[in-house]
């Protein structure tokens, strides 16, 4: 009937019917561009990339306790309960370094640096995502988890975050948030602090050490401009922070046989977990040995294989665990 009209209409109609559909298609695009900038900014502020590795890490960890299968919908709650509070946590960070995200390459295009969202928006964020997690997780697996995962939050928010501009022990803090999600998940399926989720944190808390210290060498200038001190050498990039990077990757070393000595997991995983940490071992000797950028760029990517072929291996090779 419409295309009748239309057709059988003077020019001016034809023009004018045309008119007002161009338009509402116009209004159309325009709103979905609308959302799908919103959303953009939304993944920038949890920071999705990093907020999926410490899920990945909490998932892993706990299908690695005793009596625990894979569940659809208990992995994917964890998952949506991890992802709040992470991004919660993240939208905090990127709230209190608002001012240096912002003369920072890598991070001037976070929202909240680039004034597309308001402190008050990632504010309210933060505050509905954390209650949200820590309600899903509590309700659905055990509040010791949930609090872990506040605790987490707290310490990378309110203490790691501020200490980067005071002191490079700021590493050895936020190293302990960073590997609680394997504790977190570790809890979530056994309700107790024990043996096998202490060994995933310090699998996890130990590779962070080579692993941040490669970015923080990669990003060098970008973090001095800003103000923060995150090399284990106040000179930055020299032999003894080459050094330290080895010490935590020969660490890594004895510390991945324990899964194996707690009974979690058989020989095929230690053997598989050995190999990638003599594989980190000598991506950091590389780096004493050339101190360049490309050689701290290839122990960053290095470390970036490291942690789920690791996770993953271990939770392929599951056994009957303490």
């Amino acid at each position: 009937m419409i295309y009748w009209l239309i057709t059988n209409s003077d020019q001016p109609v034809k023009q004018r019917f045309l008119k007002v559909m161009e338009s509402q298609d116009r209004l159309k695009r325009s709103a979905s561009f609308i959302v799908i900038d919103k959303l953009k900014d939304y993944m920038l502020l949890i920071k999705f990339t990093l907020s999926l590795t410490v899920v990945f890490s909490c998932v892993v960890s706990y299908l690695m306790a005793p009596d625990i299968t894979f569940n659809f919908q208990s992995v994917l709650l964890l998952s949506v309960g991890g992802m709040l509070i992470t991004g919660s946590a993240n939208a905090i960070n990127q709230i209190t370094e608002k001012d240096t995200d912002a003369l920072m390459k890598r991070t001037a295009k976070r929202p909240v640096a680039n004034g597309k969202m308001s402190v008050n928006e990632a504010t309210a964020f933060a505050a509905v995502s954390c209650i949200l997690g820590t309600l899903l997780i509590g309700y659905w697996f055990n509040w010791t988890s949930a609090l872990l995962g506040v605790l987490s939050l707290f310490i990378y928010a309110f203490v790691y975050t501020p200490l980067k501009k005071i002191n490079s022990v700021s590493v050895l803090v936020g190293a302990v948030p960073g590997a609680l999600p394997c504790l977190i998940g570790w809890v979530a399926g056994t309700d107790r602090l024990s043996a096998g989720g202490w060994a995933l944190f310090a699998i996890q808390f130990l590779w962070q050490f080579p692993h941040f210290w490669a970015i923080a060498w990669v990003a060098h200038n970008d973090y001095t401009r800003a103000g923060f001190k995150l090399m284990p050498s106040t000179a930055g990039p020299t032999k003894y922070s080459a050094i330290q990077a080895i010490i935590y990757s020969l660490l890594m070393v004895p510390v991945g046989a324990l899964p194996w000595i707690l009974n979690m997991s058989g020989q095929v995983s230690l053997i598989i977990v050995l190999l990638a940490n003599i594989f980190m071992v000598w991506q950091s000797i590389r780096l004493y040995r050339e101190m360049t950028v490309q050689a701290a760029r290839r122990v960053m990517f290095s470390s970036y294989i490291y942690l789920p072929v690791v996770l993953l291996s271990l939770l392929a090779d599951k056994v009957a665990g303490v």
